[in-house]
């Protein structure tokens, strides 16, 4: 039975890192290839974006993830020699950090109310909050795009945060962990004279500080690396972030492209290293108090 157990761990274990290091892979090649010269990236992928091959490829793709000389040739091409891809890195941060700022704080006294209120009037409320999580993003960018254009924020900025302030999924998120908090703790703050914005801040707010960092990975990721929002509703090219900007790159500039999906990557990557930890926990966590 041992033999058989320890079998199964390590078949799993083999499978598992497949996967990892699968899933992996297009991120490391991403980041290698940003340090490659244009002349190396040509040479091994020159090929595939090739307007001659037809769609097909008939030679081999040569993948690398060692240069044979590390240079900074890309990132100072496109940080340095062509301001527009910093310009509009700057605007994807303009866009995503007002809206992970406030529907976080949004999120926290919504999901305070649905806790501490009680009756049908909240479950209806809540259930309507569930439903509009559920929808895509497809579905509401026509409603999206009709109240933008009546309230005169159409090609602006705030026709892209606005929305985003007040988005369901954190809301919902939150409530499910606030809920988990012990009524003992806020009787106990009730009998040494706290009020309401004292029982906020002081019981159910750290209390939360998991699902709240959670959350802010979450809205972060999902909100920086959006596109379809920013072509319906931003028509003006320059307001345009970094992440539709990408797709625009042609095929005479392979090493430019990885090193601004590098330069893309990072904030994401590191907020994700930084924070590992208290997602998996705000996730994982049924919320009840330790100890």
């Amino acid at each position: 039975m041992k033999k058989k157990r320890y079998f199964g761990r390590a078949a799993m274990f083999i499978v598992c890192a497949f996967f990892a290091v699968s899933f992996l892979l297009p991120t490391v090649l991403t980041i290698t290839n940003s340090f490659m010269s244009e002349s190396e990236i040509q040479s091994n992928y020159g090929m595939i974006f090739s307007t001659t091959s037809g769609g097909y490829v008939s030679e081999k793709v040569n993948l690398k993830f060692i240069p044979d000389k590390v240079t900074l040739s890309q990132y100072i091409s496109g940080l340095i020699n062509t301001p527009d891809y910093l310009v509009k890195f700057w605007n994807s941060v303009l866009l995503v950090v007002p809206i992970v700022i406030f529907q976080v704080v949004v999120a926290c006294i919504a999901a305070y109310s649905f806790s501490r209120w009680r009756g049908k009037v909240r479950s209806g409320i809540f259930f309507f909050y569930v439903i509009l999580m559920l929808m895509p993003y497809q579905v509401t960018l026509v409603p999206n795009y009709l109240v933008s254009e009546w309230l005169g924020i159409l090609n602006t900025r705030w026709s892209i945060i606005l929305p985003g302030i007040f988005a369901p999924f954190s809301v919902f998120l939150i409530t499910k962990y606030m809920r988990r908090i012990p009524y003992s703790l806020i009787e106990s703050a009730k009998v040494d004279g706290a009020g309401e914005w004292q029982i906020f801040t002081r019981i159910c707010l750290p209390q939360c500080r998991s699902a709240i960092f959670s959350v802010t990975l979450l809205v972060f990721i999902d909100y920086w690396n959006m596109v379809e929002q920013p072509l319906i509703l931003l028509q003006d090219a320059d307001s345009q972030p970094l992440s539709v900007f990408l797709s625009s790159i042609n095929s005479g500039e392979i090493g430019l492209a990885f090193a601004m999906a590098t330069v893309y990557m990072l904030p994401s990557l590191l907020l994700f290293l930084y924070g590992e930890e208290y997602l998996v926990e705000g996730i994982a966590n049924s919320g009840s108090v330790k100890g």
